[in-house]
């Protein structure tokens, strides 16, 4: 009974601390805003994304409120026809310009290389620059609302979370997860307030920065050789003075990241490891992960068998306690609730079994990623 309880209690602090930063701490942008008189440059880097850039660069030309809008493109060495997309979809558009990229040289991996090319070519009376993936959709007001959100905060990095679309089981299963993690585990305003660069989450899927800042932190180059280049470049900014903010851009964007579980698996497995640094470090959180989220529907179960009713309602409140911090930060952040939540222990046992995984992969040196060594 005693063990019950204090799996209950664990559960509980982290479950009240998901509350406290979905409902008082997470930054949510206006869905509609003035208008932005700085340029903005928004930088879009791609790599064989011929079938998905579409939906994303239209988005881009149909915002609103930024008048001096310049849209900056790197064709980072793609062979199925994405620049020939983007030219089709530019239609001559002044305000986009297309680069075609270079292989990144010796320490440098390709999404840093990528953006810091694109950061470097941006037009230098821009003040704010904005990156965004090939696969995040932006609202017509996304750009303005997050350049307007990253000057309110006064900081120089502001990652505004994308809605991340799921379709298939695989992604229902694991895609929430990311937005669960830091709205259970970061504490958002201790973060934004804090100097410590350990104290950072950024996602690079939609980053806004200040171009100032960012070439204080210098830029993507600080950051050249980091598989999480977005957690890393906000660490570089804490470094060299600056301050960052983490805010619900579910209502400004939407981000379809993978395709199919391949993809999802081998995303994660590329960069889990990099989450986690030391793998002991990994095996003491993953532990404690699956000790507070999948053992207690166990338990409940192993005891009900067992004709011990009392420890198996613990658990099992327990277990429902750990759904509830799941609904929490699926709401918060415009996920699914119901019926996801409720497989959120094996979620919990996939995350880490990716993570068993990444750390095989990235010791027998096999991690890569559209077709670069990642390591």
């Amino acid at each position: 009974m005693t063990a019950a309880l204090v799996l209950l209690c664990g559960v509980a602090v982290l479950t009240g601390h998901t509350v406290v930063n979905a409902g008082r701490w997470l930054r949510r942008p206006p869905e509609g805003t003035a208008e932005v008189t700085e340029t903005v440059a928004v930088l879009l880097p791609l790599r064989d994304e011929a079938a998905r850039v579409t939906p994303c660069l239209r988005a881009l030309l149909a915002q609103r409120g930024v008048p001096e809008l310049r849209i900056v493109v790197l064709d980072d060495g793609s062979t199925d026809g994405t620049a020939e997309v983007v030219r089709a979809v530019a239609a001559g558009d002044p305000r986009v310009t297309l680069l075609t990229g270079v292989a990144p040289p010796p320490g440098w991996l390709g999404k840093p290389h990528a953006c810091w090319q694109l950061a470097s070519r941006a037009e230098a009376s821009a003040g704010a620059l904005v990156f965004v993936d090939a696969d995040v959709v932006l609202a017509p007001y996304a750009v303005a609302a997050a350049v307007t959100e990253l000057r309110a905060a006064g900081a120089t990095l502001l990652s505004p979370y994308p809605r991340i679309v799921v379709r298939t089981a695989a992604d229902r299963l694991v895609q929430p997860l990311l937005q669960w993690l830091w709205l259970t585990f970061l504490p958002l305003r201790a973060m934004e307030r804090s100097p410590r660069p350990s104290l950072a989450a950024a996602g690079g899927q939609f980053l806004v920065v200040d171009r100032a800042g960012y070439l204080r932190a210098g830029g993507h180059a600080a950051v050249a050789d980091r598989v999480l280049e977005d957690i890393e470049l906000a660490r570089a900014v804490k470094r060299a003075g600056g301050r960052i903010a983490l805010a619900d851009g579910s209502r400004l964007a939407s981000c379809r990241m993978y395709e199919n579980w391949a993809q999802l698996r081998d995303g994660y497995t590329k960069s889990l490891w990099a989450s986690f640094g030391h793998p002991g470090n990994a095996a003491l959180v993953v532990a404690l992960l699956l000790l507070l989220y999948t053992a207690p529907p166990l338990v409940a179960v192993t005891a009900l068998l067992a004709g011990a009713p009392a420890v198996a309602g613990v658990a099992f409140l327990a277990y429902l306690t750990g759904v509830a911090g799941r609904v929490i930060s699926a709401r918060a952040t415009g996920g699914l609730a119901w019926p996801d939540a409720l497989g959120h222990p094996v979620s919990v046992a996939v995350l880490g079994w990716l993570t068993l995984r990444s750390y095989h992969l990235r010791k027998r040196r096999r991690l890569s990623w559209r077709g670069r060594p990642v390591v």
